[in-house]
């Protein structure tokens, strides 16, 4: 079974305090072509999804998003060591010079040192990071599991398009070789009559030469192995089409093989039918190597 290069997932999950959104895309290309983004504060997480990407894709213009979002949540207050002896030792010095002064203060109150700037505080866990990693990547098996069904979905249908213009393809080389057996007949005819011609109007000229030259001309004109190939070509591509993995890059091939022997066949037709039955060979070939493109 043969797969499309085109397809498309998207999912979603969440690990507390985080919530996420995967959207992972793909469309044609040459080669395999991987644009990820994805946060950079998750340690490992994009050499982990590229991995898995290169090993679950073969062709294709993949791109791959991840948004993370964290929750925000109401944490436990917490007193800010740091902040509150700074505040402690600020105030013991401003009741010292006071004192110094003759200056009599109100006794600080706790109440009044907890509003002050910094020293009470809302705590922020600690994330583990190591735990949202292990989970986006078991996730993300799945998103491109998702992926790669759409992927076979797309081919299964692809392949009956293929199949049918292969077919198409058979069916105008058959016509195109009892043509030419036909052509054959009245060619050989019209050489004779030919030949007849000079050699009764032209004295001194070796019928020999005459002969070997119409012969040459009756060789070139012969299409007998651009039909083989076809037929070849045909073959070929079936049996692709009914292997497991990638085979885009070698159909693509088939179809420049198939176009070559469909302009000579056009070349060497010295017949309107058989010019006919090449050009549709050649408008069949092009819808064939279109769909070829698809193809991982």
């Amino acid at each position: 079974m043969i797969r499309s290069m085109t397809g498309f997932a998207a999912k979603s999950g969440a690990l507390s305090p985080h919530s996420w959104g995967w959207e992972l895309r793909a469309v044609n290309g040459k080669g395999l072509d991987l644009r990820i983004r994805v946060p950079d504060w998750v340690p490992g997480l994009e050499a982990g999804l590229r991995s898995a990407l290169s090993t679950g894709i073969a062709r294709g213009n993949v791109t791959l998003g991840l948004r993370v979002i964290r929750e925000e949540s109401g944490g436990a207050l917490a007193v800010n060591e740091s902040q509150l002896a700074s505040v402690l030792d600020a105030l013991a010095r401003i009741e010292a010079a006071a004192m110094d002064v003759g200056v009599s203060l109100a006794p600080s109150k706790a109440t009044d040192i907890v509003t002050m700037r910094g020293v009470l505080e809302q705590a922020v866990p600690e994330d583990d990071s190591a735990a949202l990693t292990a989970a986006l990547l078991t996730e993300f098996s799945a998103v491109l599991a998702d992926f790669n069904t759409m992927r076979d979905a797309e081919g299964a249908a692809l392949e009956k398009v293929l199949r049918a213009q292969l077919a198409q393809i058979e069916t105008l080389t058959a016509q195109a070789a009892t043509l030419a057996q036909a052509r054959g007949a009245q060619s050989a005819q019209t050489l004779k009559r030919n030949l007849a011609r000079v050699m009764d109007n032209v004295d001194g000229m070796d019928p020999d030469r005459i002969a070997a030259e119409l012969a040459l001309i009756a060789v070139k004109s012969d299409i007998t192995e651009e039909i083989d190939r076809l037929g070849a070509h045909v073959a070929a591509a079936a049996n692709l089409l009914d292997h497991d993995g990638p085979v885009g890059r070698k159909l693509d091939f088939l179809m420049q093989e198939f176009n070559r022997e469909a302009n000579t066949l056009c070349a060497k037709a010295q017949s309107s039918d058989l010019t006919q039955v090449g050009l549709e060979l050649k408008a069949v070939i092009d819808q064939l190597r279109e769909q070829v493109q698809n193809v991982e």
